[in-house]
């Protein structure tokens, strides 16, 4: 007579160890795949023969689109699927189409999961959003290493993505079976636009500016390696490497230092300090050098994102679509203007003016109240 209700206990917590086993690697997922793209961008770039100015009409479209959300296995089986398309896409305009669905299934990915983990930071009372976004980081730093070597082995950046996407997406399903079916945020789902208001309008900023720092790195620290110094495509990609590993080593303890010294002094000195490292690989008399710019800055940047987020979400599903969208809206203003910067005065000003928006992001997050 007892069995059943220890079968029962039993299966209740599997179920429970699975869903803390599935946020982590989704995060981590979806690092893999957005390092990949960016880690192939200096190659992708060449191939197609871009301009500054073209190249940044290409990264415009890495826009989050709020009213186009799926479910998440949806959107990542067809984020995949839009990864190879970027892989093989033999023209500039095929290459801005693809690359526009990336930036929708993306955004709709992206908010899914950091909807699910700050529900579940309500939920436990635990602050993990940093550590679970550091798993991110560990993602994008091993897409972004495995494009690194995918380019140094002459592997076309198709063929890559390919021999990517079949574990991929195996993976994915598996951990998105994992979560209940009401983890992912209905209310975030359809939400389509709210602009944050009062306090919580320091939030919004913040992301609208760190989407423009953290997403101008991405997608140009390794041209700006390669055009400024001649690295070859394997070493160009390491920037977003060093910038990542660090990013994630300063994000896995960063829920410890929250609960010590709270979120917005973090916030603020880490982003007077990602200001000094991009200023640093400005100025650095080789590509070595502008390496170590580049992690200092992931060490000072790495805590803005999941200190915003965690805030945010701690007022609602509607105040995370809020900052969410003026997350995203940093991430449609940032390209065109870091491309039409480096066409118009070169990369060294362009990353420099990414170094001036930490700076003001150390700014704007003194004077965030929610941040706690």
């Amino acid at each position: 007579m007892q069995t059943p209700v220890r079968t029962s206990s039993s299966r209740y917590l599997s179920r429970a160890q699975a869903q803390q086993f599935a946020l982590p690697v989704l995060f981590s997922l979806f690092g893999v795949i957005m390092g990949s793209w960016a880690g192939r961008i200096p190659s992708m770039a060449e191939r197609v023969h871009v301009s500054h100015s073209a190249l940044s009409m290409v990264l415009l479209c890495m826009m989050g689109s709020l009213g186009a959300r799926k479910t998440l296995l949806l959107s990542g089986m067809a984020l995949l699927c839009v990864l190879i398309a970027i892989g093989v896409a033999p023209t500039v305009p095929l290459l801005m189409m693809a690359v526009l669905s990336l930036g929708i299934t993306a955004s709709t990915f992206d908010v899914a999961i950091n909807s699910a983990a700050t529900s579940r930071e309500l939920r436990t009372g635990k602050s993990e959003l940093s550590k679970l976004h550091g798993l991110g980081c560990a993602g994008g730093l091993a897409g972004a290493t495995l494009g690194s070597l995918m380019a140094s082995l002459h592997i076309k950046p198709g063929v890559h993505f390919m021999m990517l996407a079949v574990p991929l997406a195996f993976v994915l399903y598996i951990a998105y079976n994992m979560l209940e079916a009401d983890q992912p945020s209905q209310a975030v789902e359809k939400k389509k636009f709210s602009l944050p208001r009062g306090p919580l309008l320091f939030l919004g900023m913040l992301g609208f500016l760190g989407s423009m720092a953290e997403g101008s790195i991405a997608d140009w620290s390794g041209v700006f390696l390669k055009e400024h110094f001649g690295a070859s495509e394997g070493l160009a990609p390491l920037a977003l490497s060093a910038f990542s590993v660090m990013m994630l080593l300063a994000r896995l303890v960063g829920d410890k230092l929250k609960v010590r010294y709270g979120a917005r002094p973090l916030v603020t000195s880490g982003a007077m300090l990602g200001a000094a490292g991009l200023f640093f690989a400005v100025l650095s008399p080789n590509a070595y050098f502008a390496l170590f710019g580049f992690a200092i800055a992931g060490l000072g940047m790495s805590l803005v994102f999941p200190f915003v987020f965690s805030a945010a979400g701690a007022q609602g599903p509607a105040a995370l679509a809020g900052v969410a969208s003026m997350a995203y809206s940093g991430s449609l203003m940032g390209p065109p203007v870091i491309g039409a910067i480096a066409q118009g005065m070169g990369m060294q000003i362009a990353i420099a003016y990414v170094g001036g928006l930490a700076a003001l992001i150390a700014f704007v997050a003194s004077r965030a109240r929610m941040l706690k």
